[in-house]
């Protein structure tokens, strides 16, 4: 009940932008006392919100905190279902292995599970992903769609493509795709996805997607192993980051790209997906478990394969590799 009323405030503050609010209209709008709305006024001081008051006009926000909150990210948020139920925690061992078990508890599809620092974060093949406190966005999106199982890995390429609009929009930068899931610019990498699968034989439960974003830290922030080819959005636009516009832009971006997947299927996103793909068209290495293919990327399949053409001509369907380009 408490979360639902705060949900309504910061919905009636994002409308209102600017303007002030009086009690009595909160109150109306929310459904609760004057008494009620002037706690979860100080509630929202508590977690840093700067909120300014004047006699007879009553309350408008000035700042947001520099924490990531679920309040933070609410205020502003315009989806209809994508991050409208969100479980925020300050420390986690891995935002993944929270939202695994909320599957389970049956939570609504675009539940998101985020946290300032994840102890154990991890990507691909089980490596280790640095995620130190208040730099960066850690974060794991749960999502129910009614498709194959064979099409799964498709959301990986999918969520690619949300966040490299969300970072051009919010920062005016312009990122790349590294198949099949690293984001880079100028060469380093600034993001990583990890999709994860709960499944029976026949059908899908829920797919996990898990979201890494360096945003902002510095160079020395980075452990030295990691100082010559990863990056973050802070130090290739010398600029510093609002975390929870970009979150919010995030969850607008995958909302309308995942409703128009479900709508007419996997070739709008393999378009928008290739039209960002930075080995397309070069001389790639594939590293597979059993071997390297060295090849010319052709593109991917309509079930978000890679295709590699290698010296002799052989076209190669590759599922899983890293990429060296």
């Amino acid at each position: 009940m408490q979360s639902e009323i705060r949900k309504k405030l910061l919905d009636a503050f994002t409308q209102a932008g600017e303007q002030f609010l009086s009690g009595q209209h909160l109150a109306e709008v929310i459904g609760c006392s004057r008494t009620a709305v002037w706690k979860h006024i100080e509630e929202l001081r508590k977690e840093g919100f700067e909120l300014e008051a004047v006699r007879k006009k009553g309350y408008r926000i000035l700042k947001t905190p520099e924490k990531i909150t679920a309040d933070e990210i609410r205020l502003g948020l315009t989806t209809q279902f994508i991050g409208k139920n969100i479980h925020y925690q300050e420390s986690v061992e891995s935002t993944q292995l929270i939202a695994h078990k909320l599957t389970a508890e049956n939570v609504s599809e675009g539940t998101v599970v985020i946290a300032e620092e994840q102890l154990s974060g991890k990507g691909r093949l089980n490596r280790k992903w640095h995620s130190p406190k208040y730099t960066g966005i850690w974060m794991s999106l749960i999502l129910r769609p009614n498709i194959a199982l064979n099409k799964a890995p498709q959301l990986t390429l999918l969520t690619a493509v949300a966040i490299v609009q969300a970072i051009e929009e919010v920062t005016g930068l312009t990122p790349v795709i590294k198949w099949p899931n690293d984001i880079l610019i100028n060469g380093r990498k600034v993001t990583g996805i990890l999709t994860e699968l709960q499944a029976e034989a026949d059908r899908i439960h829920s797919i996990i997607v898990g979201i890494g974003i360096n945003v902002n830290q510095k160079l020395e922030d980075f452990p030295v192993e990691l100082q010559s080819t990863a990056s973050s959005l802070y130090i290739e636009s010398g600029k510093t980051i609002s975390r929870s516009a970009l979150i919010r832009s995030i969850f607008s971006c995958f909302e309308r790209l995942y409703l128009l997947y479900l709508k007419q299927g996997f070739y709008p996103i393999k378009v928008l997906w290739e039209g960002y793909a930075v080995s397309i068209g070069n001389v790639i290495k594939a590293r597979t478990l059993t071997n390297v293919i060295e090849g010319k990327a052709l593109g991917i399949t309509d079930e978000g394969v890679l295709l590699l053409e290698d010296l002799s001509g052989t076209i190669h369907h590759v599922y899983s590799a890293d990429i060296e380009i």
